[in-house]
């Protein structure tokens, strides 16, 4: 759990400030599940150079709390939390020297935006959260008050979660939590859980990751697993403390994060990392010139312009596609047909395998399905649900190469390279990464594909 701040102060000498505004919004990796706004009356002068930069002035805090007054809600809500705050050192000292002024000594882990970005989204022009949110494309309103700079510092920190793809952040805050040596009871952990899709983490005593799974349904997976009487399963119950998640609004962005993070991480109750595919489809042209499509056994010497599972997924693509795009079983090898396969005389077939039909016009079909079924040179967004009902899924492909996922939520976000490619969480170009994105992209025939091209 982390409690989100951001604190507005009068300015004046070192630990001589005085808090003027707080705001806390305690998240839960996934949504605010508690939050706190309040002035706060510093019992001194504010700097004239903060009043014109927050806007608030000594009269708008004459009948606000005094932070004594506020104190305990502010223990309570980040009790059991770690502190997130942009410059958390800053917030933290602030805090800690208000409530030294009490007699109270304030101890809470602290995590700052400002240095987890610097790490997962290097080379930014500016790490002040104005420019940084900014150049993301996150929205922000009331800038320099309390509630506004602690909103987008939750959009940031939910941004720099899902960049996090070795979990570091989750592990260190699982590590720090002290539920004690005993393992709380697995049907508590399951309760916890979401029915929506996503990526799970099960974390061991120690906070380490030794297992991750994708699911339509998180917790109905979880169950199954702690319910489970295998010998692995079983072994697996023992070393739990806990289950995080990701949400991810769909599967397409499940399966590549589940992809990627059992290879980054190696998770020991995940089997080895395999190859997701045995076939492929190789497309070239014939003596005549006419491009004809097989499926082959995978072959990494050769190129290729999608992959199956297996053989018998293969063929029935090349079947379907070839429905689709009136090709030719002939040239295509599904009819040993020696003169005009048997589609040319149902009229499904303009006689390609006779040479009837030229071969510029059938290559240009056949180009077609290409340009739909392979990733090509081609440079688009695949667009699907997101994890709220304002937010879109990204998968981000660049030239024909799979680059990685985010989340956006206005159009102007992905006509900007330059706000695109900072949203995206980086992903390596694996063949099976291509896999599920082309295996996906044939079976929801109602997914969003955005061309992309970026404004100058």
């Amino acid at each position: 759990m982390y409690a989100i701040l951001d604190i507005e102060t009068t300015g004046g000498k070192y630990n001589e400030e005085g808090i003027t505004e707080i705001a806390i919004y305690k998240f839960d990796g996934h949504k605010t599940v508690d939050r706190f706004i309040s002035l706060v009356n510093p019992e001194k002068e504010i700097q004239p150079f903060v009043v014109k930069l927050t806007g608030i002035n000594n009269a708008m805090l004459q009948t606000a709390p005094k932070f004594h007054e506020v104190a305990k809600r502010i223990v309570e809500i980040t009790d059991g939390t770690t502190l997130v705050a942009h410059n958390a050192q800053f917030d933290y000292r602030i805090l800690q020297t208000e409530f030294r002024r009490l007699g109270y000594d304030f101890q809470r882990k602290s995590l700052c935006t400002v240095e987890l970005a610097k790490e997962l989204i290097p080379d930014q022009p500016s790490y002040s959260l104005g420019k940084l949110v900014r150049s993301l494309g996150i929205p922000v309103s009331d800038r320099h008050r309390a509630s506004g700079d602690a909103q987008a510092t939750v959009k940031l920190f939910k941004m720099l979660l899902a960049k996090d793809t070795s979990k570091q952040i989750v592990q260190s805050n699982i590590r720090s939590e002290n539920i004690g040596q005993l393992n709380p009871r697995l049907m508590d952990i399951v309760a916890q859980l979401p029915t929506s899709v996503g990526v799970f983490y099960i974390h061991d005593t120690d906070g380490e990751i030794v297992y991750i799974a994708k699911s339509q349904n998180i917790q109905k997976r979880v169950n199954k697993i702690f319910a489970s009487s295998s010998k692995k399963n079983k072994k697996l119950q023992k070393e739990v403390k806990a289950v995080t998640y990701e949400e991810t609004g769909n599967e397409l962005i499940a399966l590549l994060k589940e992809n990627a993070e059992v290879k980054k991480n190696n998770p020991k109750y995940n089997v080895k990392h395999k190859k997701l595919f045995t076939h492929t489809l190789f497309a070239k042209e014939n003596k005549e010139g006419y491009i004809t499509l097989k499926i082959g056994k995978a072959d990494n010497r050769k190129s290729y312009v999608t992959t199956f599972a297996n053989y018998q997924q293969g063929y029935n693509f090349l079947h379907s596609v070839g429905e689709e795009f009136s090709l030719c079983n002939k040239l295509n090898g599904l009819s040993g047909a020696k003169k005009n396969c048997y589609n040319y005389t149902i009229d499904k077939c303009h006689g390609a395998c006779i040479e009837k039909e030229d071969v510029k016009t059938y290559n240009k079909r056949v180009k077609k399905a290409l340009y739909k079924y392979g990733l090509q040179d081609n440079t688009f967004i695949i667009s699907d649900r997101g994890r709220e009902v304002n937010e879109r899924s990204a998968v981000y492909i660049k030239d024909g190469v799979f680059k990685g996922i985010g989340f956006y939520e206005l159009n102007h976000q992905i006509n900007n390279q330059t706000i695109l490619e900072s949203i995206i969480t980086p992903m390596e170009n694996t063949p099976n990464a291509s896999h599920l994105i082309q295996l996906y992209l044939r079976k929801k025939k109602s997914v969003k594909v955005i061309p992309v091209s970026f404004e100058k």
